[in-house]
């Protein structure tokens, strides 16, 4: 399923690898784009959007 977010406070490349990391613990296979320029973050995972916008917040990140 592909799934797209807008992450507020999502500022540099550290942070698009916080939360790569953190959806690819959730879903490992999960192929995670996400660009700081735009604040998107796509993914194409076989997770829900409810367990992946919480590994989201849980990595410090707000989803508006």
């Amino acid at each position: 399923m592909s799934l797209s977010f807008t992450v507020p406070n999502l500022a540099c490349s550290s942070c698009v690898k916080a939360v790569t990391q953190a959806i690819q613990t959730i879903d490992r296979t999960a192929q995670v784009n996400a660009d700081p320029k735009t604040k998107q973050v796509n993914v194409t995972t076989a997770a829900t959007e409810a367990v992946i916008k919480q590994a989201i917040i849980d990595a410090g990140y707000t989803v508006a």
